[in-house]
């Protein structure tokens, strides 16, 4: 049984050995990694915070971008409504405009074919004058070839002068 017991000085060293291991580990490694520990503790953290910060940042730049997004989109209705007002602006006034042009057009050529009617009418009534004095002529020389004829027309002529 021996084997299965250990000696008390065998104990003892292995005692002594632990406690220099400790030692000399707490003194030379433990510090050490403790220290990488914290700051790697630290890194993390730091990066977590920056993440954190980053991730608000962006919702703070996301808000805006929809911000702008929004009014850029207002903006955009409303130059489309000031155009297509505009657009029906122009298209009233050129219809108004083509239909005042039309008028005086219309008017014009209504002075003009009162104009050529009365020029026609003017000439037409001197032909009418022409012709009714040359067949008045050709009448008059007809019924006064003879002289009975002359004489009844001038004293007819004369009680008509009378009486008037």
């Amino acid at each position: 049984m021996e084997f299965l017991t250990p000696g008390t000085g065998l104990l003892f060293w292995q005692v002594i050995i632990f406690l220099a291991l400790v030692f000399l580990l707490g003194k030379f490694a433990w510090k050490p990694i403790l220290g990488s520990l914290k700051e790697r503790e630290e890194s993390i953290q730091k990066a977590l915070d920056s993440a954190e910060k980053a991730k608000t940042e962006m919702a703070a730049l996301k808000s805006d971008n929809e911000k702008l997004l929004k009014e850029a989109r207002e903006e955009r209705d409303k130059i489309l409504r000031d155009a297509r007002t505009a657009a029906n602006q122009l298209h009233d006034e050129a219809q108004a405009n083509a239909k005042k042009n039309a008028d005086k057009i219309i008017a014009d050529a209504k002075a003009i074919i009162n104009s050529e009617k009365q020029a026609a009418l003017s000439d037409v009534k001197a032909q009418v004058a022409q012709f009714s004095l040359e067949i008045a002529e050709k009448l008059i020389k007809k019924n006064l070839a003879d002289d009975k004829s002359q004489r009844e027309l001038t004293e007819t002529l004369i009680k008509d002068l009378k009486l008037n």
